[in-house]
């Protein structure tokens, strides 16, 4: 019976027609599916994944509240920062450059950082056998020095310095007690989180240990608590556009983050006890940066901090985004304005792929042409599908084109895409940007007027790119076809996905698809001439 089939032609010919029957896949239509699908889920994840109410379940420990009435307030100030310091701790933190709302040209009521209910700072001591300073120890002031004595005859002097953002807490401790002593220096930051920050950036603990960036989000501190030893290193909280780091000058630490109840978290460093003999005085240094996520401004603290200047999370495509942040402020300080910068960015970046957007769209150009011979491909090896492969391929060598070439402006504009997106949400200039009716290209535009013009633009530079003489030709099976039926939903899709994105890209990808329109109108009469 096997042999009777397989020897059997009309059997054959019935298998090579139910072959036949099946329309030849589209390598490109397969690939832009799976693009949309891709871009679509990173969407949906971004928008789950949006900053929720900060209320959470109390959790078993609480939190013990100082009465710290007793302790003195004083001021510490720079021309970047001014900030209260009452005994061990350090809180409400101004900067002084950054205006809370609105533009950062009129700092009227300036952002304002460790400053909620229960937020501080606090640099103390531990040492078994002698006593230290506590948060309600009310310290004597001698010009610019804190001084406090214990009864031992253990003398604690304090002076706290201010160097841009960053906060120098030099604890000199003369031993008089007459005998050794040793001391174990600590430094934490309790906070709530309560700055809003955009979907898609970090937020929350980071730790810096053993020479490697270890971040903890809010949700992670939610459900348990970390650890980490280290010879050396810091720990503190990161936002959208700030961050709050504190450093221990002390060798073998342990760096831990948690939450501390309800509303608060904390991230605190432990460093081994240093012995101090009879007489002796020793002086211990903690460094305490709060200011903003700004890589000039990390870069300078990183020579008191060492690996602050790492702490910005720039995404897969970092060695893009740092570049593209560093054009954008540049061209900035020149047009003083920062969407008219994207705008010169995104020409600018289309000029260099002009070589490859040409090629592909002259490639497009081609496979519309090379579709009657296409047609007439497949009609006549229709059961024979090596021999159709073959023809077809020999088809492209002869025209020297591909249909995967049409994919390459979008494959190149996917990391260009994704870096400019992490640099526009981890700017702090882009943070009060204004531009024509935008108030903040970091945000979403509030009138969704970006993201219409985005999707017509997009519409027509499709319209361009398909009106060809696949459609004259009413072929459904062929590759072009397959992947006009792809496309045509794209600025649909799209113009939804951007409608929630920073306006500062939605106005980078509406640019693309002007100048994009220009060059398929220069090429297509190129191509008539």
């Amino acid at each position: 019976m096997v042999k009777y089939l397989d020897n059997n032609s009309g059997f054959r010919q019935w298998s090579a027609n139910k072959d036949a029957s099946k329309a030849p896949k589209s390598r490109l239509g397969g690939f832009l599916w799976w693009f949309i699908l891709f871009l679509a889920s990173w969407w949906l994840l971004s928008f789950w994944m949006a900053p929720k109410s900060t209320e959470t379940a109390v959790t078993e420990e609480k939190t013990v509240v100082e009465d710290l009435s007793a302790v003195p307030v004083s001021e510490i100030k720079s021309d970047d920062i001014s900030a209260n310091v009452q005994g061990l701790r350090i809180y409400d933190v101004k900067l002084l450059k950054f205006a809370k709302n609105g533009s950062d040209s009129d700092v009227t009521v300036p952002v304002s950082l460790l400053s909620g209910e229960g937020a501080f700072a606090e640099v103390g001591f531990l040492a078994p056998g002698t006593t230290t300073p506590v948060a309600t120890t009310v310290w004597k002031k001698d010009g610019d020095v804190f001084v406090w004595r214990n009864s031992n005859g253990v003398e604690y002097r304090r002076t706290i310095k201010v160097d841009g953002y960053v906060v120098t807490i030099e604890d000199a401790i003369k031993n008089s007690s007459g005998k050794e002593i040793s001391i174990a220096p600590y430094a934490k930051i309790v906070r709530a989180n309560d700055i809003p920050s955009s979907a898609g950036v970090y937020t929350g603990a980071i730790t810096y240990a053993n020479s490697d960036i270890e971040r903890d989000d809010w949700h992670d501190l939610d459900k348990k608590s970390f650890a980490y030893s280290t010879t050396s290193g810091f720990v503190g909280f990161a936002d959208q556009y700030w961050e709050t780091i504190v450093s221990v000058d002390s060798l073998d630490q342990t760096l831990r983050v948690k939450k501390q109840d309800a509303k608060l978290y904390e991230a605190d460093a432990i460093a081994n006890a240093v012995s101090i003999s009879a007489g002796e005085t020793k002086t211990l240094t903690t460094n305490l940066f709060v200011g903003p996520r700004e890589q000039s401004v990390l870069d300078a603290a990183n020579d008191k901090i060492a690996g602050i200047d790492e702490t910005i999370d720039y995404g897969w495509f970092w060695f893009l985004a740092r570049p593209m942040l560093w054009a954008l402020n540049g061209l900035n300080s020149i047009v003083m304005n920062y969407g008219v910068a994207i705008i010169i960015l995104t020409i600018l970046l289309r000029l260099v792929i002009w070589p490859l957007t040409r090629k592909s769209y002259t490639s497009m150009i081609a496979m519309q042409k090379m579709q009657p011979e296409m047609a007439r491909i497949q009609k006549l090896y229709a059961n024979d599908k090596a021999r159709m492969q073959m023809e077809m391929m020999r088809l492209y060598q002869t025209h020297k084109t591909s249909p995967m070439s049409g994919c390459l402006p979008m494959l190149i504009q996917i990391p260009i895409f994704f870096a400019l997106y992490k640099a526009l949400l981890v700017s702090v200039q882009m943070r009060s940007a204004h531009f024509l009716w935008i108030s903040d290209l970091a945000a979403m535009d509030p009138y969704f007027i970006l993201p219409i013009l985005m999707g017509l633009t997009m519409w027509l530079q499709q319209y361009l790119q398909t009106a060809s003489t696949a459609k004259k030709e009413g072929n459904k099976n062929d590759p072009v076809a397959q992947t006009q039926k792809v496309m045509k939903w794209m600025p649909l899709i799209f113009t939804v996905m951007f409608a929630w994105m920073p306006a500062g890209l939605v106005l980078y990808w509406t640019v693309s698809n002007i100048f994009g329109i220009g060059q398929m109108y220069y090429i297509k009469k190129y191509a008539k001439k």
